[in-house]
């Protein structure tokens, strides 16, 4: 078996008073929240984009699945802002539908069929091809793909990363700092830090 983090560890640490109240509430309602219906986007466009999501970090063999889609939907439904944007590029809102279109209208002009009824690898054709502003289409003539690239993987990725399953997989516990940090060295680890497993 590869080496990984043993089960539970953040989850263990969020019933502990290493993690302030308030980070505990937060975690814990990742951890617990419903999978919930898109109220920003249309069930087409949010289809799309947990395809899309699905291709930037696979989870298909993942038991829980964490809800990186449905919380872009649930940030741009509330209409909140993630602290930075682009300023060649329009509000999230507007970016996020615009580049989803940008997305299928390149798929249908490369393979002929909507993103959706593509390969994975056909689907990562795309992508890279939008990654790199060589995505054809009229959407990408007024949005730059790069920049909606780089927004959409830093939104999935602080999705995915901010949800305490997906800590585990790394045996990140930085959350767990009331006591503070004293073991600064190179390969030193603090008691609650987890250690590789191989079981």
């Amino acid at each position: 078996m590869l080496p990984h983090y043993p089960e539970g560890t953040v989850r263990t640490l969020l019933t502990t008073d290493l993690v302030t109240e308030a980070t505990r509430q937060a975690l814990t309602d990742r951890l617990n929240a419903p999978l919930r219906e898109p109220t920003f986007f249309s069930a087409d466009d949010f289809a799309l984009l947990d395809a899309v999501c699905n291709r930037l970090i696979p989870q298909d063999e993942q038991e829980k699945r964490i809800p990186v889609a449905e919380g872009i939907d649930e940030r741009l439904s509330k209409n909140t802002t993630n602290g930075w944007r682009y300023d060649s590029m329009p509000n999230d809102g507007d970016a996020f539908k615009l580049g989803l279109k940008g997305i299928n209208e390149s798929a249908l002009v490369i393979f002929q069929q909507p993103f959706l009824n593509l390969s994975g690898d056909q689907q990562d054709q795309i992508l890279k091809a939008v990654q790199v502003m060589e995505a054809p289409g009229e959407v990408w003539q007024n949005l730059p793909a790069d920049r909606f690239f780089e927004e959409l993987l830093a939104e999935a990725v602080e999705n995915y990363y901010s949800h305490p399953v997906a800590q585990e997989e790394i045996g990140y516990v930085g959350m767990a700092d009331t006591p503070g940090w004293k073991r600064l060295g190179l390969n030193q680890l603090e008691d609650r830090e987890p250690r590789m497993a191989t079981d």
